[in-house]
């Protein structure tokens, strides 16, 4: 089954399987399916015709899901970096921006490790 253009797994309980469409959280997806009148335990695969269908009018109409979420986090992002605030800069130069130390650790935002040689000693 697809939602927003994802394909939903049939074989998880309904408030698991809306997790896979970016944007949706488990509080958003339990949501969703009290709002359409589903058991949240309810697996995906056992819904029926109207009850996608609620799903997806739901979705549509309260969420921003997928591809605009992307683009619109993604222009966030821009114009923090444009207007030069500190979280830009640090976005711009790949650290972390929420107050994290960056001495040890950090490696998701920094990448691997580039080794650095030692400076020789002067002979005389």
């Amino acid at each position: 089954m697809r939602i927003a253009g994802v394909d939903i797994p049939d074989k998880k309980r309904g408030e698991i399987a809306l997790t896979y469409i970016y944007g949706i959280g488990r509080s958003s997806s339990s949501k969703i399916l009290t709002k359409a009148g589903i058991s949240v335990d309810k697996k995906a695969g056992e819904w029926n015709d109207a009850e996608a269908n609620a799903i997806r009018a739901i979705i549509n109409s309260e969420f921003t899901v997928e591809g605009a979420l992307r683009s619109e986090v993604q222009l966030s992002i821009k114009r923090l970096m444009d207007i030069g605030c500190y979280r830009g800069l640090r976005h711009r130069k790949g650290l972390p921006l929420r107050g994290q130390r960056t001495k040890n650790n950090s490696r998701t935002r920094k990448g691997k490790r580039k080794t650095v040689a030692n400076k020789k000693k002067a002979t005389k």
